[in-house]
């Protein structure tokens, strides 16, 4: 089973020990941010880009193929590359940040090494490790490729409350499972969340001309 259908399956219990699964947050329990200077913030809540000359249009046909292999949608994956690319995605600066901060968010997906380690479980990429995502941009859309494959599988059968699909979809890789099935259900996003969807549709027309390019 993926992830989403382990997740799901594993009742109210596993879902609140894997809520660290959430890609975009260290914790999809809080929304209050860690005391971190704002150059190395590891909250997807600062909308700005910070440093180098990363650009996720970049990696258009890496999003192209690994949302192909996984059936996502290539516009939300590179999306969703948009939305994590406020942070420098230098290897040298990340790796600096983690000694400091060890629940850091590795690679240009932002993720986080519980959601790795349980995505590649089973996978042709399952010996490789999470400490490589800073190094290898393809292996991290690929993660976050399969992470939200395994996502909607969670979502399978299911409702949307009011929001789209590709939004509970930006949601759990945001914030995590269990708070993409309580949006489903109806429940108010935090306010990180919010702010994570909007600049998903900000960033919707940009990702679209990407993956097209």
């Amino acid at each position: 089973m993926g992830v989403g259908r382990r997740l799901f399956a594993a009742g109210t219990a596993g879902l609140a020990a894997l809520a660290l699964a959430g890609c975009g947050l260290p914790s999809a329990s809080s929304d209050t941010p860690s005391p971190t200077p704002p150059a190395y913030d590891d909250h997807s809540w600062n909308p700005q880009p910070i440093g180098g000359d990363y650009d996720p249009a970049d990696y258009a046909a890496e999003v192209r193929e690994h949302a192909e292999t996984t059936g996502v949608n290539p516009v939300l994956l590179m999306a969703i590359l948009y939305n994590e690319s406020y942070k420098p995605h230098d290897p040298d600066a990340e790796r600096a940040w983690q000694k400091i901060d060890p629940d850091a968010s590795f690679g240009i997906a932002n993720m986080h090494k519980a959601a790795f380690d349980d995505i590649k479980e089973g996978r042709d990429f399952a010996d490789r490790q999470w400490e490589e995502l800073p190094d290898d941009r393809d292996l991290a859309v690929l993660a976050a490729a399969w992470y939200v494959h395994d996502l909607d599988e969670g979502l399978s059968g299911g409702g949307t409350g009011a929001y789209t699909r590709d939004q509970l979809l930006a949601a759990g890789y945001n914030a995590g499972p269990g708070s993409m099935a309580d949006y489903a259900d109806g429940a108010e996003p935090s306010a990180s969340v919010a702010d994570y969807l909007d600049r998903l549709d900000a960033n919707w027309d940009k990702a679209a001309e990407a993956v097209e390019g």
